[in-house]
């Protein structure tokens, strides 16, 4: 059976998996919609200021529409976060003072966070981490690569501010969070702790389902505006949504107190973020369609995938275990080479700022870094898998399979 065959024969069986990404896709598509119609964007909301960001009516309309979508009572989006790692940082610098503690629930976060924590990195990062201003930090670690709820009911106290539920796996093999798992979380920790602050890593998670995080009892998540919730389109960014005072604290971390979500010009930028908000429902869609059918294909061909083509998913991502790191970066080189962008180019492992292992990056992407169009990365390590995620549109992904298909037989089989 060629390429074209195998994902033809694919496509056919996941009509039923189709279709709920489709249901979930017109849910969160309306709430969008809804949320612009709501608070009456228009053309005068896409112009922007200078200097200080004074008055800036584009920008709090921005805040508002962001607010509505994920169900907070306040939310920031942002063009002056560096990445997902600098929200997040900013929401726990913001909230987090010496004495306080600090608890991972879903063991070790991904690697730049660790940097972030203070658990790694150089002696002159770990300077300037959370645990270098005396923040106290405890990581409950996975029982079966799932949630150890018994040792998370035993861990919480009064002395808890904070627990961090970091949704996607990261570069890890374990599940990623479902909505349903964050509620039971949240719920736990509020039981032993009303006054815990639940933070969300909400990366690579938005539109995803039907419910965000805040609806199932977080105060506060965050996320970056070159993954999912920016449709593709959106330059640079991040957004933090929640409880109003936790996302001022955070706001305060990100430019200065007194200042917090009140300046910063945002370069006339304002209409891309409203429009990347408003394709995100559709975009984060056919990129899980993307990732169901490299499930099923992958699983077809015998290589042990996660989640499988059947299960319920909570992120993007689409992990593909090879069990060999030539195999491994194989694949990568294979989705750079039909990338629309440096598709010349052939990626290497090579160490990168904030991991501790090489890491191969495929990621022709129009935007740097941006992680919602097509691109396949992961470390050189066991079980060397390959996280792939993204997809601008259905239709490229699977342009990108059929050709790694048409190779596979006889580079890698």
């Amino acid at each position: 059976m060629n390429s074209k065959e195998l994902i033809k024969q694919a496509e056919t069986s996941l009509k039923k998996e189709f279709e709920l990404i489709d249901e979930i896709r017109d849910y969160n598509q309306e709430k969008v919609l809804n949320a612009f119609i709501e608070n009456r964007v228009a053309p005068e909301h896409f112009y922007t200021v200078s200097g200080y960001g004074h008055d800036d009516i584009g920008r709090e309309v921005l805040d508002k529409v962001f607010a509505d979508v994920f169900r907070a009572e306040k939310a920031i989006a942002r063009i002056h976060f560096a990445s997902g790692t600098h929200t997040l940082a900013c929401c726990l610098f913001g909230n987090l003072r010496p004495g306080n503690k600090l608890i991972s629930v879903a063991g070790t976060p991904y690697d730049t966070m660790q940097e972030v924590i203070g658990t790694a990195g150089d002696d002159e990062t770990k300077e300037d981490s959370l645990i270098a201003h005396g923040i106290l930090y405890e990581e409950i670690e996975l029982k079966n690569d799932e949630i150890d709820f018994e040792k998370l009911e035993k861990t919480i106290d009064n002395s808890t501010t904070m627990v961090l539920i970091q949704r996607s796996k990261g570069y890890s093999t374990r599940k990623s969070l479902s909505i349903d798992t964050i509620e039971k979380i949240c719920k736990t920790v509020k039981s032993k702790n009303p006054d815990c602050i639940c933070f969300v890593d909400n990366c690579y998670g938005e539109f995803v389902e039907s419910k965000e995080p805040l609806e199932v009892g977080a105060d506060l998540i965050a996320g970056s505006l070159i993954k999912n919730p920016g449709g593709g389109i959106v330059e640079a960014g991040g957004y933090i949504a929640g409880k109003s005072k936790y996302v001022e604290k955070s706001a305060n971390r990100l430019t200065a107190p007194g200042i917090g979500c009140e300046g910063g010009a945002m370069f006339n930028q304002h209409r891309l973020i409203f429009q990347g908000l408003f394709m995100a429902p559709s975009v984060v869609s056919d990129a899980l369609k993307g990732a169901v059918l490299a499930s099923k294909i992958f699983e077809d061909l015998g290589y042990n995938t996660a989640p499988k083509h059947n299960e319920k998913r909570t992120d993007i991502i689409q992990n593909i275990i090879f069990g060999r790191a030539d195999h491994l970066e194989e694949f990568c080189r294979t989705i750079q080479s039909f990338s629309p962008v440096n598709g010349y180019v052939t990626p290497i492992p090579e160490y990168i700022p904030g991991y501790e292992d090489k890491v191969i990056m495929a990621g022709g992407t129009f935007i740097e870094g941006s992680t919602i169009e097509l691109s396949a990365d992961g470390p050189i390590r066991e079980p060397y898998v390959a996280y792939m995620q993204g997809g601008l549109n259905y239709a490229h992904v699977k342009i990108a399979l059929k050709k790694f298909l048409d190779k596979i037989s006889s580079e890698i089989c």
